[in-house]
């Protein structure tokens, strides 16, 4: 018999063909999956983004079949059974030529007849080869997704399966589990009943089809007729891509289910199970023998059969059975045939039209049923076949899959005879009111009304923390204890266990809960008809408010009653938020409730959706959700994802889209659609990770916007919320539009495009997609286009719209966010080709979603996502400012924050850098200017000095900017940061010269003394070495050498100080007294006594009066006006503030002032105390002629001059002391006596003259040698302290933590209010502590070696320039003058050491340079080893430390102080762009904020005095704290975001120090400002940890 017309897989072909076995094995081979039959495809494998999944395929090659199929499959394209490889193509084509070629028509004959003499080698594989070598290959969850496809596909699923190698027939149950069929019937009364059930469950009749033998027709063709006679629901030999060798289906059974629409055209009136066993019936004995049990009617095909024949008996078994029989005779032309009595049936088939046969066919079948259900003959039912001996059950023979069912059937016995809508509630309890009440608690809390903020958000939170206790306080239900024990990872559930339970669970729960929830469904529908049917007829009456009101309930109920495994995973949620705020453990919780969040985290590796806004209380549980996403960082490191969100009105097919495109396990069913938002992460492979720059997609589903369940709540505001909190959250948002109906499609733009305009507005910058699902004709370019205009018309016209709402300048769509109408616009055909129930999805549906899914990885490409942990901080902040209603006013971008930090952080490097090189280069520049190398210093050649390490700065900024992870954020700085550095890079070169010019006047200056202190000591020594020469002979008697040398010594050093009068100490006091005294002879003071210091006091009043033309005198007092709840100061609180900073101003100008003098060098005159009063007196008189209602009393000047100079006394003393040591002749030659004597000495002993000379040399550059050490240690220090000292190792916010710190550990009153009112000052002096502890604490590990190691470094240049000199002198035939000159030159870089210092030594004599080079080199080491002694005893307050670097470098930043509470503005940068800012703020109360017409010290913070409904006064007007900025001024540059960021280190401190706050500013923390109880549990411990908020 021909093949082509005998069915499929004949046993004549067999025959010809290789074994059974060695066929499978090469199908296996074929597909590259011979290794996948042990070493199982997993589900994970399948859905990960790869190269291929984000490419569409017509084609492919033999090794990519598999994954083609199965990505087909996963889109739903039922086509995946039709896939056409690459060989077959071009064998068709080259065939095609091959054929033409063909001229003779005995060669076209031939190539007729040679066809089929082809072997099987060159056919493809049969396409169900494929599905079912894949479905061998897969593990139990890829199973049970494949099968789920292939139902959604309409196709027919694997019944009963036997294995290829051993031929043990499989039972695969669990892969049935998740499907559902849904069908509409009639019931008694002839009325439409809806059913939904699950094929497990559900008892439906069964036909059965099979055959006996070889027959030419196919029964698979016949029984799709019956079913959807335009669908392929069985393959058949006549589908495309079928071949002639098919060998994985041989004693396969198949099922599907015809399901009716309950209309006239259905083909049976009620749900039937199809089976069709596949190849000849009597190999298949088994098979056989299940189905005909298990069936209602037989069908069977049979071709002529004999007597002796071995199928007859079995035939003739089934035609004695009761069971209907319908034979189909291949070789016979007879119509239908019926016996009377025994319900059997007999077709032709031969040469009949296919219609007409299917059509008797359906006829007998439904009369055979109708026969069958009236004598209740059998009813099918899936798990029964499980029955059945002989057949391995999938279910039972995997254990991990057993005790998982087992698990969860243990916790729904639970649940029996429970009402539904009562679970819940019974248990789980934490979920429900208690989460409620907490939830709108919180919301409460973010939006404070009334006068008392503080004490009602202290009452709030108190409340708060009560519901979690509460709920903390609830029994754990044996229903929650069982759950936990089974995820708990202690009982040795590994991830494959934990999942089987947990789809177990959710499969069990479904069935549990569909019956109820199909019926209320079913009511709700009811009754909102009803209520539809009298709103239209303008019904007003009691009824229908009764009507609604039982709506309102049902859908309470509805509520109530849905239960699932996301309601589960919520109470998790809720008792690990409950313990973690009572820092307890759950009574009944097996383990710590810190492992919680690890399990939670375990199944979002493992594929399962994260609840991420609960939607029953329209909530984000931020605990719950950190905690998860801090272990799935741990687990998986710190990620990037690309976060993907979807959007639209409810059932528009969103959570279908998701599952086709990705093979999400998002809820899809009526039953139950998504409430809230779920979060899932999609893997991607590592050969795409290159591509996409991230390692997840995390996909955001929502629940439907204008959802049903919330109908008659605030809809509109909860669907702004969630639009905006997805959008924010997303780097692509998906807009999901269903349908063409305008008005519905208006509701969901509206709410879009205003989400995306807050977006805007807090510069985060998602991108759209607009996916119009549902659209009739998908093909129609101009309907497309003409859709087009119409959606972006529509957009424009909601930017209008929600413009006016956000306020904001808006005309058109483009102008909030960038969109292409012409790619960013996607029309998707509609879902079913044909009705439903038994409609396949559209394969041109299946083509949008992978076209789709093209364009938004495409679209990911281009993007960076977000890591994890800013994912994490990114969800706090949009959710904190959702809670503060004022989303846009409140919003606070951590992501931008933290961002900006690590950008000021690196600036801070890159400045010290600068700093650090500039510091070498002013040392070596002023080493030379003191030896008078250099006559001028210019910019032009500080820049070229600079300019090294410059370009260093700059390519490290270009790297950072460009490199950086978040690059996209960072460039929005990158101009201004480029003006800053080249701004700060200029101005250390203009301060560099205008230091190293006063030098050079000074040098100048002072040329005089250095000249007679050079004299005098070039005396002693040419009178000493005079003396030497007449005690010559007595050389060796020391003690003689001693007494002439001692005597010769006093009456020289008296002659010197004769000639120059010794300096004298100095009293900066007593000089700043008289010159006040002279200032004001009319009003004599005492400074001393009646002085205050300036600094510290609490406020001005007393020190100021109106200017008269203000109409008022004398001094000012509390001028308010009635009103409870507004806050007032005297003097309002911006005069104070101007005037503090007038202060501080002044302050810092007349330290540099100080600084310029270099006492040190140039000594201490009375006219420095005249030029700082002048220079006062100059900037008071300027500040009172400017806008301000006030002048300055005398008393205002006096205080300050002589607050200011007190403060530098130390300054001044310590330089003169400095000045003394180095002029006072006295001192200076004490100090030099042993050089002098040990000259003596050497003079004495015959020395030549190069010998006393290289000593000479050694002992002019001892101090030298000391100065360069200390400015080299010093400098190297800064550097080493900004590694190494915590405090100084980071940005200005790092040390200003730190001084916070320290702070509340010392707990000094006075110290805080110098930090909060001069807080430069304190910075100032807080560094020269560290820089002393660190000296101290670290001298012999660190400080020492610095110095020793620089001074050896001296060592060796010194002896190196002193080895040169000698080399050149030789070479020029020089003299001794040629070394000195080239020896001072060569050191002239790192030493002041010139010429001069040695002009008048003697130098007679020396020519020997040899020795002179060896002298130094013996000489050299014990002057390196007196000044080594020194430093073992150093001096802290020595003149050259780090303080000033490490104060230069930190304190060159912004010092703005915020108007209310007196925070650092915390920007690196001075005169920065944009709003002056801070991460926490403080409690008003500390600037002396109270309120008016009381005393009555505020406690409340910036950050929440701005959401009140409060006031405050400034410049005698009141502003709502509300509008703060339009108070002008400094409250116009400040932001302050309304928040609940308040560390408890500002309510520990008020609480501490509440009398010392009260003294200070004579008022009361009481009434309106009384300090919240719950403020003080804060310990300083507590306070203390909560500045690590502050820098992270």
């Amino acid at each position: 018999m021909d093949f082509a017309m005998t069915g499929v897989s004949p046993v004549q072909s067999l025959k010809q063909e290789k074994s059974g076995g060695e066929q499978t094995e090469q199908v296996f081979h074929r597909l590259h999956l011979e290794c996948r039959h042990h070493n199982k495809l997993k589900r994970a494998d399948v859905l990960q983004i790869t190269a291929d999944s984000s490419q569409s395929t017509e084609n492919c090659a033999e090794e990519e079949l598999v994954q083609t199929f199965i990505k087909k499959l996963l889109l739903m394209d039922y086509r995946a059974r039709y896939i056409k490889t690459k060989e077959t193509t071009e064998q068709e084509h080259t065939q095609q030529k091959d054929n033409d070629s063909y001229d003779d028509e005995g060669d076209f004959f031939k190539t007729m007849s040679l066809a089929n003499e082809e072997t099987s080698k060159s056919d493809p594989v049969h396409p169900m080869d494929i599905q079912m070598a894949v479905f061998h290959c897969a593990d139990s969850f890829l199973k049970q997704l494949m099968v789920t496809k292939l139902s959604q596909c309409q196709y027919a699923l694997p019944l009963l399966v036997p294995d290829p190698f051993t031929q043990h027939i499989e039972f695969p149950l669990w892969t049935f589990r998740q499907i559902n069929k849904s069908w509409k019937t009639f019931d008694d009364t002839g009325e439409i009943i809806s059913k939904v059930q699950s094929v497990c469950k559900a008892e439906t009749p069964m036909v059965c089809f099979f055959r006996f033998g070889s027959v030419s027709s196919s029964k698979s063709q016949l029984m799709n007729s019956l079913i959807n006679e335009k669908h392929n629901t069985f393959f058949h030999r006549n589908c495309p891509g079928s071949s002639r060798t098919r060998v994985l289906m041989d004693g396969v059974v198949e099922i599907a289910w015809y399901c009716p629409s309950g209309k006239n055209t259905d083909k049976c009136n009620d749900c039937v199970a199809f089976c069709n066993l596949h190849g000849d019936a009597g190999d298949h004995e088994k098979q056989l023998e299940i189905l005909t049990e298990m069936s209602s009617v037989n069908v069977v095909i049979l071709p002529q059969l004999n007597r002796d024949d071995k199928n007859m008996t079995k035939v003739e078994k089934l035609y004695k059975d009761s069971k209907p029989l319908i034979c189909l005779f291949a070789e016979d032309k007879s119509a239908v045939i019926q016996t009377k009595k025994t319900k059997k049936y007999k077709i032709g088939l031969k040469d009949r039209n296919q219609s007409d046969v299917s059509e008797e066919l359906r006829r007998a079948i439904n009369d055979c049923l109708s026969i069958s259900s009236s004598e209740s003959t059998s009813i099918f039912r899936l798990e029964d076949v499980s029955k059945h001996s002989d057949i391995r059950v999938d279910e039972d023979d995997d254990e991990d899959c057993r005790m998982a069912k087992e698990a969860a059937q243990q916790m729904m016995r639970l649940l029996e005879n429970k009402d539904l809508t009562q679970i819940k509630e019974s248990f789980l309890p934490c979920q429900g009111k208690l989460w409620h009440q907490w939830s709108q608690k919180n919301k409460e809390l973010h939006r404070p009304q009334g006068s008392e903020l503080e004490r009602e958000i202290s009452i709030k939170q108190t409340e708060l923390m009560d519901v979690r206790k509460q709920q903390h306080e609830c029994v754990l239900s044996d229903f929650m204890k069982v759950f936990m024990t089974q995820i708990y990872p202690a009982a040795n559930y590994v991830a494959n266990k934990r999942a089987f339970f947990l789809k177990w669970l959710g499969i069990i729960l479904d069935e549990f809960t569909s019956a109820d929830l199909s019926a209320l469904h079913h009511k709700y529908d009811e009754m909102w008809s009803t209520v539809l049917k009298m709103k239209e007829n303008n019904d007003k009456s009691e009824q229908l408010i009764g009507k609604q009101t039982e709506l309102e309930k049902i859908s309470e109920e509805l509520q109530a009653a849905t239960f699932g495994l996301e309601h589960i995973l919520r109470e998790i949620a809720q008792i690990y938020e409950s313990c973690s705020s009572v820092k307890k453990n759950k009574k009944g919780l097996q383990f710590h409730f810190s492992s919680l969040p690890s399990l939670a985290a375990e199944m979002m590796i493992s594929g399962f959706p994260l609840e991420l806004m609960d939607g029953d209380a329209a909530h984000v549980p931020l605990i719950w959700i950190s905690a998860v996403l801090d272990e799935l960082i741990r687990k998986l490191g710190d990620q990037r994802v690309f976060v993907l969100s979807v959007l639209g009105i409810q059932s528009s097919g969103k959570s279908t889209m998701l599952n086709a495109m990705f093979g999400l396990q998002f809820a899809v069913s009526a039953g139950r659609c998504t409430r809230g938002a779920f979060m899932q992460l999609v893997r991607v492979s590592e050969e795409m990770k290159e591509q996409l720059k991230f390692d997840y997609i995390l996909v955001v589903d929502t629940e439907g916007l204008r959802a049903l369940e919330l109908a008659g709540r605030s809809t509109r505001h909860h669907d702004n919320e969630l639009a905006t909190f997805v959008v924010g959250l997303a780097n692509l948002t998906l807009i999901n539009i269903f349908g063409e109906n305008p008005s519905e499609m208006q509701d969901t733009l509206q709410i879009v495009v205003q989400a995306f305009l807050r977006m805007k507005k807090v510069r985060l910058n998602p991108s759209c997609m607009f996916v119009h699902q549902n659209v009739s004709d998908t093909s129609a370019r101009e309907k497309n286009m003409e859709g087009r205009r119409r959606l972006l018309e529509k957009l424009d016209e909601m930017t209008k719209l929600a413009a006016k709402d956000e306020v904001y300048d808006a005309e058109r769509f483009s102008d909030v966010i960038a969109f292409d109408i012409r790619k960013d616009v996607k029309y998707f055909a509609q879902l079913w080709e044909g009705s439903p129930p038994m409609a396949p999805p559209n394969p041109n549906y299946c083509e949008n979603v992978q076209e789709l899914k093209e364009s938004i990885i495409s679209h990911a490409s281009k993007s960076d996502g977000i890591m994890l942990t800013d994912l994490k901080d990114r969800i706090q902040d949009l959710w904190e400012a959702l809670l503060n209603e004022r989303f846009v006013f409140s919003f606070r971008n951590s992501l931008e924050i933290s961002t900006y930090r690590r950008l000021e952080t690196e600036y801070s490097k890159w400045t010290w850098s600068l700093r650090s090189a500039m510091l070498e280069i002013e040392n070596k520049l002023q080493n030379k200017i003191e030896n008078e190398t250099i006559h001028e210093v210019d910019e032009a050649h500080l820049q070229r000095e600079l300019k090294e390490k410059s370009e260093e700065v700059k390519k490290s900024m270009t790297k950072f900017f460009e490199k950086d992870k978040e690059k996209e954020i960072l460039i929005q700085w990158k101009a201004s940061f480029e003006i800053k550095i080249k701004e700060l890079q200029e101005n250390i070169v203009r301060e560099t010269r205008r230091k190293l010019n006063e030098i050079l006047q000074q040098r100048d200056l002072k040329k005089e003394i250095d000249a007679q202190r050079t004299h005098h000591e070039n005396t002693l020594f040419e009178k000493s070495k005079e003396l030497a020469l007449k005690l010559k002979d007595k050389a060796k008697d020391e003690e003689t050498l001693k007494k002439e040398f001692d005597s010769f010594w006093e009456q020289h050093v008296k002659k010197i100080i004769r000639d120059t009068p010794p300096i004298k100490d100095i009293d900066i006091l007593r000089d700043v007294k008289q010159l006040l005294s002279d200032i004001n002879k009319s009003a004599p003071i005492d400074p001393r006594g009646e002085s205050r210091d300036i600094f510290s006091v609490p406020c001005y009043s007393d020190y100021v009066q109106l200017k008269k033309s203000s109409g008022f005198t004398g001094p000012v007092r509390n001028l308010y006006r009635t009103g409870k709840e507004i806050l007032g100061v005297a003097l309002s609180k911006e005069d104070e503030t101007q005037i503090r900073m007038l202060v501080n101003e002044i302050a810092h100008e007349t330290d540099k002032r100080i600084m310029s003098f270099n006492i040190a060098k140039m000594g201490y005159n009375k006219s420095y105390i005249q030029e700082l009063t002048g220079y006062i007196k100059a900037r008071i008189l300027d500040h009172q002629e400017r806008p301000v209602k006030y002048v300055f009393k005398n008393e205002f000047f006096m205080d300050l001059v002589f607050s200011i100079c007190k403060r530098a006394n130390k300054t001044f003393t310590d330089q003169h002391r400095l000045f003394r040591e180095a002029n006072d002749p006295v001192l200076y030659m004490e100090k030099k006596r042993e050089e002098y004597y040990s000259v003596f000495q050497k003079y004495c002993q015959g020395a030549t003259s190069a010998a006393i000379f290289g000593e000479i040399i050694c002992q002019k550059l001892k101090e030298p040698i000391e100065q360069s050490v200390y400015k080299n240690t010093a400098i190297d220090l800064a550097d080493e302290m900004r590694t190494n000292c915590e405090s100084l190792n980071g940005n200005r916010s790092k040390l200003e933590k730190h001084i916070l710190k320290t702070l509340a550990e010392e707990e000094d009153f006075e110290k805080y209010m110098n930090y909060i009112q001069n807080p430069k000052d304190h910075f100032k002096s807080f560094i020269r502590d560290e820089v002393s502890q660190y000296i101290t604490d670290k001298f012999s590990v660190s400080v020492l070696p610095k110095m020793k190691m620089n001074m050896k470094l001296l060592q060796q240049k010194i002896m190196e320039a002193a080895h040169e000199s000698t080399e050149h002198v030789k070479m020029n035939s020089g003299d001794v003058d040629l070394w000195l000159k080239c020896f001072t030159q060569k050191l002239s870089d790192v030493l002041i050491f010139s010429e001069k210092v040695l002009s008048g030594v003697s130098r007679d004599g020396v020519d020997d340079f040899n020795l002179l080079e060896d002298v130094i080199r013996k000489e050299l080491p014990s002057v390196i080893s007196g000044i080594n002694s020194k430093f073992s005893t150093v001096n802290l307050d020595y003149k050259y430390r780090p303080d000033q670097i490490l104060i230069d470098h930190f304190c060159q930043c912004c010092w703005v102080q915020c108007p209310f509470c007196a925070a650092i503005c915390t920007n690196t940068i001075e005169n920065h762009d944009g709003d002056h800012s801070v991460p926490f703020h403080r409690v008003d109360g500390l600037k002396g904020w109270h309120y008016h017409g009381t005393q009555d010290l505020c406690t409340d913070f910036c950050t929440t005095l701005v959401t009140s409904d409060k006031s405050f006064k400034s410049e005698d007007r009141w502003y709502p704290c509300k509008e703060y900025r339009r108070a002008g001024d400094d409250y116009a540059e400040w932001s302050i975001t309304p928040d609940f960021s308040e560390l408890s280190y500002w309510k520990w401190f008020v609480c501490r120090f509440q009398k010392y706050l009260e003294e200070h500013y004579d008022k009361k923390f009481q009434g309106l400002g009384q300090i919240p109880n719950e403020w003080k549990k804060h310990s300083k411990q507590d306070a203390i940890e909560s500045l690590n908020k502050y820098f992270k």
